[in-house]
C-alpha cells in the first residue's frame, strides 16, 4: 500500500542537475521574505490556487508578522488553509510522552527541505519527521515517528488563527476508525463579518483510537507503537463533509505519497514552465520564478471539483453550483499593474475564472465584489478595481463570462449605491463613505464624509481611482456598442482634474465646501500611515495616478518636460530608501513600491517622451527593491497575494501595459529585459500564435538602455507594441547598451 522512495528520489533527480539543467520549479526558494510574513504569505505543499495550502505555522495569532516565520525556533502546527481571511485546520504529530497542551516542537533549518509543493521538517520535540504535499483540495501527510513509543496526532479544531477565533468545533471517529470527519468554523472577523465553515475528512493508512473527552476541539488520536510511516490525507470542501469526500476520492484515491510529490513537482513546472528565460544570474532566476510562483499562489479556490461553492452575500449560507473555478481572494486593488498584465500573457484562463466568480456574485449578492472572502462581500480597499480587470480581460480575448451582466453589474457599481459607495470594510446596507453622490453632483469626492465609519475615506483618491475606472468602464462600454454610457464616462474620467491645484502644482484633496484643505504637503513629513485625501500613501505619489490619461496630466503640469522633472525628482528622493516605506508608514514616500498606488510610477516616463528614464528606474526598483533572495527581503514585508510578485517577474521580462490592459487596444510597453531570452509558450485556446520570443542582445547589468528593436524582423521605433500582436506570436529583438538613446521609443 505505500511505496517508500530513497530521499534522492523523493526531492527528484532534478535537484542534482547543474544550474543550466535546472527546471523552472527548481528556481523556486518559498522562504524568500518569510522574516515578518503575512499569514496568507507562506504556503509549501500547495498546488496552483490550492483550496489545501498546506504549511508549518511558527506563529499563529495575528493577520500580520504571523504564519511561516523564517527566524522562529519553534513549529506550532500543520495548518490546511492560509488565505484572505480565511484558515482552518490545524494538526500536530506528536509522541505519546509529548506535552499534549503545549505542543509546539523546535525544528532546524539545517534538515528542512521547502519546495514548491513539498515541505520536510523534523519536529525534535517529539521526534517525529513530517513531510507534506498536497492535490488541489486534499492535504498529505507522511509522518516517521523515532521514539519507541505511541504515535499521537493532535487536531486542534478550536486553535485560534489568524485574527479569528475558531467555533463550533466538530469531530467523529468513522467506525472503522480509519477517519475522523467533521467541520471547523471560522468565527466573523473585523473583514469578513460572517461565519465560515470547512469540512473535512482525515483518513488514515493506520486505524485509530479517540483518547480524552475531545473537548474545546482538540481531537487526539492514538495510533500505538509504529513500524511504518503514518500517512493522513486531508480533504476539505466549503459545502458539505460529502463534498470533502468527494473531493478525496477525485484528487487522492491512493496512498503513493512520492507520486503526488512527483505530480505537484510537474504540476507547478508546468504553469511556470509556460515562461521560459536563458541568460541572467542564477539569483535573477531564482527570484523571477519565485515571483511567478507567488502570482500563482494565494488567491484560493473555493469551489468542490464538481464546481460546487458557497454563496455567503445572503442570510444563510447557500451551495450553488457554477461552470467554472471559484475564488476567495483579497482585493484587485492595484492589479491593473501587474496580475492583470500578468496573467493574459501565459494564463488567460485564470482572467475566465476569476471574472465568472465575480459575475456569479453579481448574480448571487447584487454587486461585483471587491476582496471577496468566505462567500462574501469583505469592501476591503476602495472603488471598484474590477472594472479594470474585466475590460482587460475582453479585450485581451478572455471572454468566456458573462459579458452584458458583467456591465450591468459594473455600472451598478459606478454609481450611488453600488460597491464604490462602500468605504473600506464599509458593509452596513446604506454605505456612503464612498461618496458617489459628490463624484457624480461635484465631480470630485470630499474629505470627511458625514455618516461614515468606513475606512480610507479619502476623498483626492478616491476622485482619481474613480476617474482611472470610469475610463476602463467606458473603454468596455464601446466595445459593448453601448454610446451613452461611454460618452457619461469618459467625461466623468476627467474628474481627477477637479483636484488639481495648480497653485501648488499637486493633486490636493478639497473640504466639504470646496475649499482646499489646510495645510498641505507632497508628503507627511511626520509619516504615519496615509497622508490627509490618499488612501495609504501621499500626493507625491498620487498626482502620478492617472494611468488613462497622462497626456492630460502633462498639460495640468505646463509641459511633458516639467512633469518628468518632477517625477525625476521624486525617484531621487526615494532612491536612498530603496523606493520603500515601512509598512504604515506611507505617507512619507515620495515613492513606494511597498504598496500599490506608487507601483506604475516608474513607467510614466516612457508616456511623457522619456523612455529612457523608465528604462534607467525600472531597473533601479527591480535591482533595489526586488531582487534580494533570502528571507530578509525579496517582496518588502507585502507581496499582496501575487500582486508584487507579478510586478517584478514584468520588469524582469521588461513587458509592462500603463492602462493595465483595459484600453479597446492593449499595448505592451518595451523595456531592456534581464535576461538574455525569454520564450512565452502561449495558450491555442486563447492565442493565434505558439511562443514570443524576446530577444536581447548585449544584456548585462550595465546594458539597460534599449538601442534599437526589430519586431517580426521589421524595425521598430515605437516604445509600445499592441497585445494582438503579441497573441499571433513572433519575435521582439532588442539592442541593448550602457548609455541612453534619446531618440530611439519617443
Amino acid at each position: 500500500m505505500i511505496r517508500l522512495l530513497a530521499l534522492t528520489t523523493l526531492l527528484f533527480s532534478a535537484l542534482a542537475t547543474t544550474a543550466a539543467e535546472k527546471l523552472p520549479v527548481d528556481w523556486v526558494k518559498p522562504q524568500i521574505d518569510t522574516k515578518k510574513p503575512r499569514f496568507f504569505y507562506f504556503s509549501s505543499a500547495c498546488r496552483p490556487f490550492g483550496m489545501v495550502n498546506l504549511s508549518p505555522d511558527t506563529k499563529t495569532d495575528g493577520t500580520w508578522d504571523s504564519g511561516y516565520r523564517y527566524y522562529d525556533e519553534k513549529i506550532q502546527c500543520f495548518s490546511h488553509i492560509h488565505g484572505w481571511q480565511i484558515s482552518g485546520l490545524p494538526m500536530m504529530p506528536v509522541a505519546e510522552s509529548s506535552d499534549h497542551k503545549d505542543y509546539a516542537s523546535k525544528f532546524s533549518h539545517d534538515d528542512e527541505i521547502v519546495k514548491a509543493g513539498y515541505h520536510k521538517v523534523v519536529l525534535q520535540d517529539h521526534g517525529v519527521t513530517a513531510e507534506l504535499t498536497s492535490t488541489t483540495r486534499v492535504g498529505f501527510h507522511r509522518y516517521t515517528y523515532t521514539k519507541d513509543e505511541a504515535a499521537h496526532v493532535i487536531i486542534d479544531l478550536g486553535r485560534k488563527l489568524m485574527d479569528h477565533e475558531m467555533i463550533k468545533p466538530e469531530a467523529k471517529l468513522r467506525e472503522d476508525k480509519m477517519a475522523i470527519e467533521g467541520s471547523s468554523t471560522m468565527g466573523a472577523s473585523g473583514r469578513r463579518k460572517k461565519e465560515f465553515t470547512v469540512y473535512y475528512v482525515a483518513e488514515f493508512s493506520k486505524p485509530c483510537e479517540a483518547i480524552g473527552d475531545w473537548a474545546n476541539g482538540k481531537v487526539v488520536a492514538n495510533f500505538g507503537k509504529l513500524d511504518e510511516p503514518l500517512l493522513m490525507k486531508v480533504g476539505i470542501s466549503y459545502t458539505s463533509i460529502e463534498g470533502a469526500r468527494k473531493n478525496m476520492a477525485a484528487e487522492l484515491p491512493h496512498w503513493d505519497f512520492d507520486q503526488v510529490v512527483q505530480e505537484s513537482y510537474d504540476h507547478w513546472n508546468e504553469w511556470l514552465g509556460r515562461i521560459k528565460v536563458e541568460g541572467g544570474t542564477d539569483a535573477q532566476k531564482t527570484k523571477f520564478y519565485t515571483d511567478l510562483w507567488h502570482a500563482h499562489l494565494g488567491r484560493r479556490q473555493i469551489s468542490d471539483v464538481d464546481f460546487s461553492y458557497p454563496d455567503n452575500t445572503g442570510p444563510e449560507t447557500v451551495v450553488r453550483k457554477g461552470k467554472r473555478h471559484h475564488y476567495n481572494f483579497d482585493a484587485l486593488w492595484g492589479a491593473q499593474w501587474s496580475l492583470n498584465v500578468l496573467w493574459p500573457m501565459a494564463w488567460p484562463e485564470l482572467m475566465d475564472d476569476f471574472a465568472d466568480t465575480m459575475v456569479n456574485m453579481y448574480k448571487n449578492g447584487g454587486m461585483i465584489p471587491r476582496g471577496p472572502s468566505g462567500g462574501n462581500y469583505t469592501f476591503v480597499m476602495i472603488g471598484d478595481p474590477a472594472t479594470s480587470f474585466f475590460s482587460a480581460a475582453y479585450h485581451k480575448g478572455m471572454r468566456n463570462w458573462d459579458k452584458e451582466l458583467a456591465f450591468k453589474g459594473l455600472m451598478r457599481n459606478a454609481f450611488p449605491g453600488g460597491i464604490r459607495d462602500h468605504a473600506g470594510y464599509e458593509t452596513q446596507k446604506y454605505s456612503n463613505g464612498g461618496g458617489m453622490s459628490y463624484y457624480v453632483n461635484r465631480g470630485y469626492v470630499p474629505l470627511e464624509i458625514p455618516k461614515s465609519d468606513g475606512n480610507h475615506r479619502q476623498g483626492a483618491a478616491q476622485t482619481l481611482e474613480y476617474s482611472y475606472q470610469d475610463w476602463c468602464l467606458a473603454q468596455f462600454a464601446k466595445s459593448l456598442d453601448y454610446r451613452e454610457e461611454a460618452d457619461l464616462l469618459e467625461k466623468r474620467s476627467t474628474n481627477y482634474k477637479n483636484v488639481w491645484d495648480k497653485e501648488v502644482g499637486w493633486m490636493r484633496p478639497r473640504n466639504m465646501d470646496g475649499s482646499w484643505y489646510e495645510p498641505f504637503s507632497p508628503i507627511n513629513e511626520e509619516g504615519g500611515f496615509t497622508s490627509p485625501g490618499f488612501v495609504e500613501s501621499a500626493s507625491a505619489i498620487y498626482t502620478f495616478y492617472i494611468q488613462h490619461d497622462l497626456k492630460g496630466l502633462s498639460e495640468l503640469f505646463g509641459s511633458e518636460d516639467i512633469m518628468a522633472e518632477r517625477l525625476n525628482s521624486n525617484f531621487e528622493k526615494a532612491a536612498p530608501v530603496r523606493f520603500i516605506a515601512e509598512h504604515g508608514n506611507h505617507a512619507i514616500s515620495w515613492v513606494d513600491y511597498q504598496n500599490q498606488p506608487a507601483t506604475g510610477m516608474a513607467h510614466v516616463f516612457s508616456h511623457i517622451g522619456k523612455p529612457w528614464l523608465s528604462q534607467y528606474w525600472v531597473r533601479e526598483v527591480l535591482d533595489k527593491t526586488f531582487s534580494d533572495i533570502t528571507p530578509d527581503g525579496g517582496y518588502n514585508g507585502d507581496e499582496d497575494q501575487g500582486q508584487m510578485g507579478a510586478l517584478s517577474a514584468l520588469m524582469a521580462l521588461g513587458l509592462f501595459d500603463m492602462t493595465g490592459g483595459a484600453a479597446q487596444d492593449p499595448q505592451f510597453d518595451i523595456l531592456a529585459p534581464i535576461f538574455d531570452k525569454v520564450t512565452i509558450k502561449l495558450n491555442p485556446d486563447y492565442h493565434d500564435g505558439g511562443e514570443f520570443t524576446i530577444i536581447a542582445n548585449n544584456q548585462s547589468p550595465e546594458n539597460r538602455y534599449i538601442q534599437s528593436a526589430k519586431l517580426n524582423g521589421k524595425e521598430w521605433k515605437s516604445f509600445q507594441f499592441s497585445f494582438e500582436t503579441f497573441a499571433k506570436g513572433g519575435t521582439l529583438e532588442l539592442e541593448l547598451g550602457s548609455e541612453p538613446n534619446k531618440s530611439w521609443g519617443k
